[in-house]
């Protein structure tokens, strides 16, 4: 017989079920159990003796398969079908569980995370996480629609770097046969040179790495992004306005196929409206003076200072979550960010949502004269960054981009408390396995 899936079940037919016994329950005449796949849960209700002694031995997350006759039902348990349930004929046992070291049924009280990273791929069982990365895949699928309709190029930039792209002191070294190499902390410098190949609507989708030893609910040190680069844009603004698309378009995504997950999360998805909220520097620093917090201009933003930020946007914007930072101060930016002449303000960007920071973008520096300049004013050896600037002595188009941080948008899109249970495997100061 052929493998029918919970979601597929129907009243009257005959079944074969594989997946996992999520819930057991025994009375005196009749055995229930709860199978789970993944795209969903029913219960299961043996009445024939012959089964008992199956059912007996039966453990919870025990690997099964179950043959049986679909009938009428009024299930009153939670995640589970509630529209019909399985009479059992026959039942085999894949693989026994032995007694599991956390609790998977979520009806029970959840096991702190720590442990449950550490025993990720059953904690990966819960309906729950199931629906985080229903989600996450439905982001990711709603930004590629909306940029393949644009004809945006999907590409794959190099993830091993022959210098570090940006700051040396947060990068992972590998060795490379006799050679040092190091991750890349961003895609951005290979994206740019393909713009200056031609190519010119990109993006990529990969993993980046940040030697950071943070500890917060937010950073991890592996992450991923969707990194846009555009060319011909007048401005900044010109790809602000394509960020905005493409998490509108993710939303929307997420809004349609993903109703039974975002219920179950208790989410109510607000579809954002462009233009996005936009504040400028050096203004920000007025706002946050008026809400009692002194920043010298020309510094950077701490926690709290995004907070009140957040605070402001709510009152002055009150149905906008996300928002845009822009005209960063240029001294604190890197060598590639465009700052027009006598500026001391660049054409940076950072979106934020709920308060949060999600991506960093803006225009790039395509004037190589101004770009040797910066590399000079930012104490770079000029060497070091050859291997990038050399390209754009031989015609650059103005252009710019961004980078949208995956499992961050997912952890604030579904009000999750840290962006490590946006992550299957993830990987922070203190954890490298499993």
């Amino acid at each position: 017989m052929e493998r029918t899936y919970v979601k597929d079940i129907k009243e009257g037919k005959e079944v074969l079920l594989k997946g996992w016994v999520y819930e057991m329950r025994d009375t005196s005449k009749l055995k229930f159990f709860v199978v789970r796949d993944y795209t969903g849960m029913v219960q299961c209700i043996i009445k024939e003796p012959k089964l008992a002694a199956i059912f007996s031995h039966l453990t919870l997350e025990s690997v099964v398969e179950v043959y049986g006759k679909v009938k009428k039902a009024d299930v009153k348990a939670e995640f589970v079908r509630k529209d019909v349930e399985v009479e059992v004929t026959d039942i085999g046992v894949l693989s026994k569980a032995e007694k599991l070291p956390i609790h998977v049924n979520e009806k029970t009280v959840s096991s702190e995370l720590p442990a449950r990273l550490d025993w990720r791929s059953l904690s990966l069982r819960t309906q729950k996480s199931h629906a985080i990365f229903k989600v996450q895949a439905k982001i990711i699928e709603g930004m590629q629609e909306y940029l393949n309709s644009k004809g945006f190029l999907q590409v794959f930039t190099p993830s091993l770097m022959g210098v570090a792209s940006e700051s040396g002191s947060e990068v992972f070294e590998v060795k490379y046969f006799n050679e040092k190499a190091y991750l890349r902390q961003d895609p951005q410098l290979h994206r740019q040179l393909t713009i200056l190949g031609g190519i010119e609507r990109i993006y990529d989708i990969g993993a980046s790495w940040r030697a950071e030893k943070s500890n917060t609910i937010k950073h991890l040190t592996e992450h991923r992004t969707c990194a846009v680069e555009t060319a011909f844009i007048e401005s900044e603004r010109d790809v602000m306005r394509v960020e905005e698309q493409v998490i509108i378009s993710a939303f929307e995504k997420v809004l349609k196929e993903c109703k039974d997950e975002l219920k179950n999360l208790g989410i109510e998805l607000k579809i954002p409206k462009a233009p996005f909220p936009e504040i400028n520097f050096p203004e920000v620093y007025e706002i946050l003076a008026k809400l009692g917090k002194h920043i010298k201009k020309g510094e950077d933003l701490d926690a709290e200072a995004e907070k009140l930020l957040w605070e402001y946007v709510q009152k002055k914007y009150p149905r906008a979550e996300f928002y845009f930072l822009n005209k960063f101060p240029f001294a604190k930016k890197p060598f590639y960010v465009y700052c027009d002449e006598n500026e001391d303000y660049a054409r940076s960007t950072d979106l934020y949502y709920k308060g949060m920071e999600m991506s960093s973008g803006g225009q790039r520096e395509h004037r190589y004269a101004k770009l040797i300049e910066n590399v000079k004013d930012k104490k770079i050896p000029p060497k070091s960054v050859e291997w990038f600037t050399k390209f754009f002595r031989y015609g650059a188009p103005p252009h710019g981009g961004f980078a949208i941080g995956i499992e961050r948008i997912t952890m604030m899109l579904l009000n999750i408390e840290n962006v490590r249970e946006a992550v299957l495997f993830p990987r922070d100061p203190g954890r490298l396995t499993p």
